[in-house]
């Protein structure tokens, strides 16, 4: 039976259908069957992180409509054979999507996979409602910026809300800059946690090499990048959701987060 997450945030531009799609790949580059779910309906953007947007034939709307069945909608991704998407409808609008639809679909899909990650849509409307109806864990997505986080809260006070217990409740941070951390001027995740109080999963240092390979349509897990450098972040965030035991201060132990160690080094070096 599948573990089912949902991928969500509070505020939007904080990188999560990208985070979404890399776990996915990095999940599904360890054996792992996974099938990923657009529930950003309207905007349809995890299929051109994923580079499948030429391949969808049927979406979520043709699912909900009974058009197809939801595991005839599925495409599989071009590398990973492990990998599967359901792609959002660009022309469709969340009221037409409802939480019982979501119910349906991943009930469909429950015994047919390893994991189910679920990309909701930023906000608390109704498009959150449908994305979390059937997740049983939620990963909430930050930046460190006062308004990300103030939003995430809020995300976090709703999913406990609607029955989700604290322990399924998991952080990651994004576009963590050691170099502001280091002036002050970036919260540090000590301030983020002690702000969120829930368990982190993981801290995405910011990198160019997540741009880059965004712009080209191709997770950065999978851009000749596999266990390196930021690629390594989403191997480390997926084998944690797979159950190991890995320091989130690994995650900073990459090209782009080298600053921060110097920093902390040079710190205690001090003392």
């Amino acid at each position: 039976m599948a573990k089912v997450y949902v991928v969500t945030s509070g505020k939007g531009g904080v990188g999560k259908t990208t985070i979404t799609a890399n776990i996915g790949c990095a999940l599904a580059s360890k054996g792992e069957k996974v099938c990923l779910i657009d529930a950003d309906i309207g905007l349809k953007n995890l299929d051109i992180t994923l580079g499948l947007e030429n391949r969808i034939v049927h979406t979520i709307l043709d699912v909900v409509n009974k058009k197809v069945t939801a595991s005839e909608a599925l495409v599989r991704h071009k590398q990973l054979k492990g990998l599967f998407l359901l792609a959002a409808s660009q022309i469709a609008t969340k009221e037409m999507l409802s939480p019982e639809d979501m119910k349906r679909i991943v009930g469909e899909l429950y015994g047919k996979f390893d994991y189910i990650l679920i990309d909701s849509p930023a906000g608390i409307e109704r498009g959150f409602r449908n994305a979390i109806a059937s997740a049983e864990k939620a990963i909430v997505v930050t930046t460190p910026e006062l308004p990300a986080i103030t939003d995430a809260d809020r995300v976090i006070g709703l999913l406990e809300n609607a029955g989700m217990a604290e322990e399924n409740i998991r952080l990651i941070i994004n576009r963590f800059k050691p170099q502001m951390v280091r002036r002050g001027d970036m919260l540090t995740k000590e301030d983020i946690q002690e702000n969120l109080s829930i368990d982190l999963l993981g801290i995405i240092p910011d990198s160019e090499d997540v741009i880059v390979a965004t712009n080209k349509g191709i997770p950065v897990v999978l851009n000749g990048n596999q266990g390196h450098g930021i690629a390594r972040v989403f191997d480390n965030i997926a084998l944690r959701i797979k159950g190991e035991l890995i320091s989130v201060e690994k995650d900073l132990q990459t090209e782009a987060g080298k600053g921060i160690i110097e920093f902390f080094k040079k710190l205690f070096s001090r003392n």
